[in-house]
């Protein structure tokens, strides 16, 4: 399958401070405040939405076209994409601005102090999705993930006009978005994911209940945390539900949604039923809650096949198997 995902690109700069920010808040002098901190540890990590999907479908095989806009500082991270598998000849490079950017430092208490710098990421409302299509012989399903609101309506709305099938994943930004933007990105979606706390947004924000949106999309994938994930849609004659991969260990959740979008998605593109391809999604997303960082984790296919059918059965593994065989 020819598949884009269209979404966040960011570099995260993650800062440690060994203290309190408490100690140095001076209550009634808030509105003069000046304050540094000197953090002793500093994680420069590679992320984004779109990005760590992409990263996650092409350690397991696929190539999909990341679509995104970045500033001219991505040489060294699209390097390291492109080294992995996926195909960024789509990204837009901005001629002004730097690549988004979140700057956080944590303190002892776990408390944060961070700033999101959007940056070339608002350019990204100036991609159109037909020169993709064109460059890849067609597209088989585009991921519209949470990215400049502009862009992700535009992309939406080509999707419709071209009959390109699409999956509506608005995550972070269903905070910010009023109902009748959330309403344009479901309207007509082939797959809608989001997690449980994000699926009651959705409903109350859009103002439709679960079978008014089961009604809007073909099916609606929502992850439940250690739970796993549950599929709906009235072609199923009831819910899909698939639990959650035993982890070896826990490190950061960082990006666990993200790889469990990449999983699934792969699952489509090869072949499989839904139930497998969230069992890949699960599986995968493991691998990300045992590493730090969305895309530092090593994923060999023999390990991996022998995980999942450890966690998922005999059945599964060999489905998982033969449609690997068959895309390779």
């Amino acid at each position: 399958m020819r598949i884009a995902i269209a979404g966040s690109i960011a570099t995260d700069h993650l800062m440690t401070f060994s203290g309190r920010f408490a100690d140095s808040l001076v209550v009634d002098q808030l509105d003069k405040i000046s304050l540094s901190f000197l953090a002793h540890k500093l994680d420069i990590r590679r992320g984004g939405v779109a990005a760590n999907i992409c990263f996650g479908m092409a350690r397991l095989g696929q190539h999909p076209a990341l679509v995104g806009a970045v500033g001219e500082d991505f040489a060294d991270y699209r390097s390291w994409l492109e080294r992995h598998g996926v195909d960024c000849a789509s990204v837009r490079v901005s001629q002004t601005q730097h690549t988004a950017r979140f700057v956080c430092t944590t303190d002892d208490d776990m408390a944060q102090i961070a700033t999101f710098y959007a940056g070339a990421m608002s350019e990204a409302r100036e991609i159109e999705l037909g020169p993709v299509a064109d460059r890849l012989g067609g597209l088989d399903l585009v991921l519209v993930g949470p990215d400049d609101p502009e862009a992700m309506r535009r992309h939406t709305d080509e999707c419709r006009k071209r009959g390109i099938p699409f999956v509506a994943d608005p995550s972070q930004q269903l905070a910010f978005s009023d109902g009748a933007f959330i309403r344009d990105l479901v309207e007509g979606a082939e797959y809608l994911i989001t997690n449980e706390y994000e699926s009651h947004l959705t409903e109350q924000k859009t103002g439709w209940s679960q079978d008014e949106i089961t009604a809007r999309v073909r099916f609606r994938v929502t992850t439940l945390g250690k739970d796993g994930v549950r599929i709906t849609g009235a072609e199923l004659a009831e819910p899909i539900v698939v639990p959650a991969a035993r982890e070896v260990r826990k490190a950061d959740p960082t990006g666990v949604g993200d790889a469990f979008r990449a999983g699934f998605i792969t699952g489509i593109a090869i072949g499989l039923p839904l139930r497998e391809s969230a069992e890949v999604g699960s599986m995968l997303a493991t691998y990300v809650i045992e590493t730090v960082g969305t895309q530092e984790y090593e994923l060999g296919r023999e390990d991996f096949v022998t995980r999942f059918r450890e966690a998922y059965g005999e059945a599964s593994a060999d489905l998982l198997v033969d449609a690997l065989a068959a895309a390779a």
